[in-house]
């Protein structure tokens, strides 16, 4: 049986309560009728939490509760911040960590990145670890050295176990929220490097197993070629995620590749 393939919808600071709820409802009622072998994770803002997991806790959910950020700290007088402890205590199985975004805008640095890792993973919930280059660095042809030293300080700091219950999603910066999309080529061999990195540190068992999704304007036009490259194991979906109808579309892609292999 082919791997299973994982598609995660990042929301970022979108819709609002009523909104929310009705993005929800219609993925879930759209995906009702489905046997899927893809694994589906919503990952709404902070706020909307308890609207995912009551949905995701369900007996016959069809998909996973997922956020965008978690605090580096255990707990204590870190006002406004989230604890890993708390999202556990919700039911949240992933969490996005080290967004180009959280990077840019809010300074998190790969030390940072990698402590909120090991919170989550203190904590039983998975890290989507994102990694990327900017433009300027993908013209300088530089975009293997920034992805590896993201990939050397984070992912190859960790014990295999904790390894076993990570994933990696490469989002191009320069492709994220601009309507540009990396080639399935370009992503074919980013994630391969990715891999070969693994392969290098932890051995071929551990880098086939481990799960790396691409992100940057994946859409319902281009998923399905962008997920039939060998190494693409999903999708970590932006703008499209709002959609219910490209979401879809999107998941289904991923079926049909799943299908095919």
């Amino acid at each position: 049986m082919a791997k299973p393939k994982i598609v995660i919808g990042n929301w970022k600071m979108n819709k609002d309560f009523e909104e929310a709820e009705d993005l929800i409802t219609k993925i879930e009622e759209e995906l009702a009728d489905y046997q899927l072998q893809t694994e589906v994770v919503l990952c709404p803002p902070a706020v909307y939490a308890e609207l995912v997991t009551d949905h995701a806790s369900l007996e016959d959910s069809r998909f996973y509760a997922g956020l965008q950020n978690v605090s580096e700290f255990p707990n204590g007088a870190y006002t406004g911040e989230i604890s890993a402890e708390m999202l556990a205590s919700m039911d949240v199985d992933f969490c996005i960590v080290g967004h180009s975004e959280r990077r840019k805008f809010f300074g998190e640095t790969d030390e940072i990145v990698l402590k909120k890792m090991h919170r989550l993973l203190d904590n039983q919930i998975v890290p989507v670890m994102c990694c990327g280059e900017t433009l300027e660095e993908r013209k300088a042809g530089k975009h293997f050295e920034v992805v590896g030293k993201q990939i050397e300080a984070t992912i190859c700091t960790l014990k295999p176990e904790e390894l076993e219950r990570t994933m990696i999603a490469y989002e191009p910066i320069w492709a994220i929220g601009t309507g540009e999309t990396a080639t399935p080529a370009q992503a074919q061999e980013m994630l391969a490097f990715i891999r070969s990195l693994i392969e290098k540190k932890f051995g071929t068992e551990l880098a086939v197993y481990t799960y790396i999704l691409y992100g940057g304007s994946c859409n319902a036009k281009n998923a399905l070629e962008l997920f039939s490259q060998p190494d693409v194991d999903g999708g970590l979906i932006g703008g499209a995620s709002l959609k219910p109808e490209d979401f879809i579309k999107i998941i289904e892609a991923a079926e049909t590749v799943i299908k095919d292999n």
